[in-house]
């Protein structure tokens, strides 16, 4: 049963972010040559959102919204724990502007020195908000938090720049027990895409027929 609620400072918000995202072409949309991914899957979308620590004023922005979804949605936390490596900037700055400590976490331990999995200061017991780049299938993201769950800590929840919303980070999300909050999605960067003609009314239909089954979309 997939009931996860993607939370988000709203449609405006996202539309936003959307637009912001497609100017510096963080993300790009290329229905007619697809990216092949890590995994093997071919997709019409490429997504790179380290790209907005180059922009001042898009960074300064996206902070904001951050802090402004993490208040809203979860409350302040104790600690934030950005995602490495996606999320390590990014989260640095969000909990400096919140005056909490920052650690970040390995997708898995080192194997020499202390064998660190997490990287700072963090305490059992503490309340953490896990800071993400981008969610796909939400797999490697959930890592995070359970290697912080495993050191003691209090997952409040996930907070990512953008989600593609697929099924399977839904069921993921779900069977981890972890709420998530975006700051954008697909469905809005499809919508601010095609208003800005950034792409045009004929490719909608391949964009959304992706979404629907990513792992076997244009075999």
């Amino acid at each position: 049963m997939k009931y996860l609620c993607i939370m988000t400072n709203g449609l405006e918000s996202e539309l936003k972010v959307a637009e912001l995202l497609l100017k510096i072409k963080a993300v790009k949309l290329t229905p007619s040559k697809p990216i092949e991914w890590s995994s093997g899957w071919k997709s019409p979308i490429y997504c790179d959102n380290r790209k907005i620590l180059s922009y001042p004023e898009v960074r300064t922005y996206i902070r904001q919204q951050f802090v402004s979804l993490i208040l809203d949605k979860f409350g302040k936390p104790d600690v934030i724990a950005g995602v490495a490596t996606g999320g390590i900037a990014m989260g640095a700055l969000v909990a400096q502007d919140l005056g909490v400590p920052f650690v970040y976490v390995r997708s898995s331990a080192k194997a020499h020195g202390l064998t660190n999995q997490i990287e700072g200061v963090i305490e059992e017991g503490q309340s953490v908000i896990v800071l993400e780049d981008l969610v796909s299938t939400g797999a490697s993201s959930l890592k995070a938090v359970e290697a912080l769950r495993n050191a003691g800590t209090s997952v409040k929840g996930m907070v990512s720049t953008f989600t593609y919303g697929f099924d399977i980070a839904v069921e993921n999300f779900n069977n981890a027990d972890c709420k998530l909050a975006v700051l954008s999605n697909y469905n809005s960067l499809l919508k601010q895409a095609l208003s800005t003609q950034f792409i045009e009314e004929e490719d909608i239909k391949a964009l959304k027929k992706w979404k629907t089954s990513p792992s076997t979309w244009g075999k």
